[in-house]
């Protein structure tokens, strides 16, 4: 006969089972480089190492439940460029989001960005904080900034502009960052910069941006996910999907997501139709060269 006692026990265990089976939404590797650095100690950059994976792994962005096998994955590589004093520095931020390709062990870039020149602040242990309603520091607001925009794209893969309310958390995010802090960086409304933060989640939110985020599902869920099964319809699909992506370029001339785009999906889009017809080889290197004309003749690769 078990006692009420272990009962209890009992049911606490499986409380505990359930929880750990629910996972936060993202799994992302974290390196910290600072090699010319001489005046600091290394082990400063381990310790905001640790912080940075655990505050973007540990924290709850969303409201929906994950699993661990459903965790969004991604990197941040974070270099020191210089250091102003022994608690302040200039960086530069590599990000990467990863998404799965189903029927495959194929994973995909969905964002691929590179964000320079950005001046920091760390003091060992200093707590980061996902508070985006309000500014607190600037790690904190890029940290959070760049975690909304992960799962935004992530959603939009999976479901038409399903990235909207993460996205408009990361508009609410630069909004709140104070004028004194958002001169000079990323953050200003006023830099000409299309790759802005500012600038980059103002475009993801137009209305003339949404052919794009469309595309961005159909792109992925329509095509990447069935390309196993079907290669020649999976391309067709995507050869639409990057037209879409074309007719945002004449409308919005020199965007950020446009660039973007490329940034993160040149070298698939290179090795997809490399196996297409040779007609469908012109038209997609068409488009990406009016896309892409600086990488011109790295999309000669496609025939």
């Amino acid at each position: 006969m078990i006692s009420k006692k272990n009962n209890l026990l009992i049911t606490s265990i499986c409380c505990l089972l359930c929880l750990s089976a629910i996972s936060q939404e993202l799994k992302i590797n974290v390196q910290v480089n600072a090699p010319r650095l001489q005046t600091v100690d290394p082990k400063v950059f381990e310790t905001m190492e640790r912080d940075i994976t655990e505050f973007l792994n540990n924290t709850k962005w969303t409201e929906d439940e994950y699993e661990d096998f459903e965790k969004i994955e991604g990197s941040v590589n974070i270099s020191i460029t210089e250091e102003f004093s022994p608690t302040a520095f200039k960086v530069d931020f590599l990000v990467q989001g990863i998404r799965p390709v189903f029927n495959s062990n194929y994973k995909t870039q969905i964002f691929n960005y590179v964000d320079k020149g950005i001046a920091l602040s760390y003091r060992e242990n200093q707590p980061i904080q996902n508070n985006y309603n309000n500014y607190t520091d600037p790690l904190s607001s890029l940290l959070t900034y760049y975690a909304y925009l992960i799962i935004g794209y992530d959603y939009d893969t999976f479901s038409p502009f399903g990235g909207d309310p993460y996205f408009k958390i990361a508009e609410s995010i630069v909004d709140n960052v104070p004028s004194s802090s958002a001169s000079n960086t990323g953050w200003d409304p006023t830099i000409r910069d299309n790759l802005s933060r500012h600038n980059l989640v103002e475009d993801l939110l137009k209305p003339r941006v949404r052919p794009l985020r469309q595309a961005m599902y159909e792109y992925h869920l329509k095509s990447l996910d069935n390309m196993t099964e079907d290669a020649s319809r999976s391309r067709a699909i995507m050869m639409s999907a990057i037209t879409a992506v074309d007719q945002v370029n004449r409308s919005l001339l020199n965007s950020g997501v446009v660039q973007l785009f490329c940034d993160t999906k040149k070298d698939e889009v290179i090795e997809i139709f490399k196996g297409a017809s040779r007609g469908d080889q012109q038209k997609i290197y068409d488009i990406m060269v009016k896309l892409d004309p600086a990488r011109a003749s790295e999309y000669g690769g496609i025939k």
